[in-house]
């Protein structure tokens, strides 16, 4: 009887240590919440900095040869409405989104919002069967898997994430990212 109360009593403290364990595990992973991840990342550090940035900043540029921020944004935004347009089978707009068109913050915010939430969602809703097949690269006639094909905007965003940094350390501020 003594034996069987600590056999129980042994699979009880054996359950309830488990339960913690499971919740730890982390989510399923796969291609799209990898792709995903790494898309939403980028895109929050780009959404901050220009959520962050005075708006009498964002027709600052380093040199004369060089976009504003605000541009800098601007293609990054109509960068990624090129492959989310290509995902899509429309016809491409301009690369880079005309400044005239978004003159505030809010406006240059909000496009820049809504080109990573619409990218997102078609990430999403390809889902990992989705990231194997095949899709027309946007620039240049070469097909590649979707896995391939969303890494690439995460990339340039990324590149001008960098860029912006710079932006903000000419004018002696701390991007979001880089403040405790």
């Amino acid at each position: 009887m003594r034996k069987m109360i600590v056999v129980l009593l042994v699979m009880c403290l054996w359950v309830l240590s488990a339960a913690p364990i499971r919740a730890q595990q982390p989510a399923p992973s796969g291609p799209a919440s990898e792709v995903l991840r790494s898309w939403n990342y980028i895109g929050k550090r780009l959404i901050d900095m220009a959520e962050d940035l005075p708006e009498d900043k964002y027709d600052y540029r380093p040199t004369p040869e060089v976009r504003t921020f605000a541009e800098q944004l601007l293609h990054v935004a109509g960068s990624n409405y090129h492959f989310i347009d290509t995902a899509r089978g429309r016809e491409l707009g301009p690369e880079d989104l005309p400044r005239e068109k978004h003159r505030t913050k809010a406006e240059v915010v909000a496009v820049l919002k809504k080109s990573f939430e619409e990218g997102a969602e078609l990430i999403r809703q390809a889902g990992d069967e989705g990231m194997g097949k095949q899709v027309k690269y946007p620039y240049g006639n070469r097909q590649m898997s979707q896995y391939g094909f969303w890494l690439d905007p995460v990339e340039h965003a990324g590149e001008h994430y960098g860029q912006l940094v710079v932006y903000y350390r000419l004018n002696g501020l701390v991007p979001p990212a880089s403040r405790r």
